[in-house]
């Protein structure tokens, strides 16, 4: 690669004062690289586990709610279903709460389930047993499921923030260090050839001196 600075001593420190900041920032990206990467192996551990609870959980609630759907009529049990919670109260404040955290200067969501209606509210003279069973299992596992939503937004968020972060650290340290390495090299080689050089003259002129 062709280096094309003016071989000076003003600019050999420019240079110098270039390459300890360019290392301090790899040193200081690479640190929050780490630290991203521990905290999203954290949450992929946490996940590992809720993720089981919740797909058993919605198993076993999907498969009641089949067997209601076969021993219901459709319009009992769509009747029964669009009746569950006072309408105005769905219309009111918001039932899930949102707010921003900073994980190492990532912003990720924060979910707070606000509802507190129970699950059904139909008479229960003409719905089946197995209906009461799949809404009680699903609102049970809702606050689990909202919170592995939590989960995976802040590993898709951390993810990609690992990503450019390792993408400077490789630009930094395969890209920009050793261009600013051989630049001061290469002005080191041409202050010593000056230096070299005017040493010569130098003598020369000595010699002619001499002579004269």
């Amino acid at each position: 690669m062709e280096v094309r600075v003016n071989a000076t001593r003003m600019e050999l420190l420019r240079q110098k004062k270039r390459l300890a900041m360019a290392q301090r920032g790899h040193r200081l990206l690479k640190q929050k690289r780490d630290e991203l990467m521990h905290r999203f192996m954290e949450l992929v551990e946490q996940r590992r586990g809720l993720r089981e609870r919740v797909e058993e959980a919605l198993v076993l609630g999907f498969r009641s709610f089949l067997v209601a759907r076969a021993e219901m009529s459709k319009e009992v049990l769509y009747e029964a279903l669009m009746t569950g919670g006072d309408m105005a109260d769905r219309a009111g404040a918001p039932l899930l709460a949102v707010r921003m955290d900073s994980v190492m200067n990532v912003q990720v969501p924060r979910f707070a389930l606000q509802d507190s209606r129970e699950p059904y509210a139909y008479g229960l003279a003409t719905t089946s047993a197995e209906l009461d069973r799949a809404l009680t299992t699903f609102s049970e596992v809702l606050p689990e499921l909202i919170k592995l939503a939590e989960i995976e937004k802040a590993m898709e968020l951390l993810a990609e923030e690992i990503e450019k972060t390792r993408r400077r650290v490789n630009a930094l340290e395969q890209i920009l260090i050793p261009q600013l390495e051989q630049t001061i090299k290469f002005i080191y080689m041409a202050l010593d050839e000056m230096e070299r050089s005017s040493r010569a003259q130098l003598l020369r002129i000595k010699e002619i001196i001499r002579g004269a």
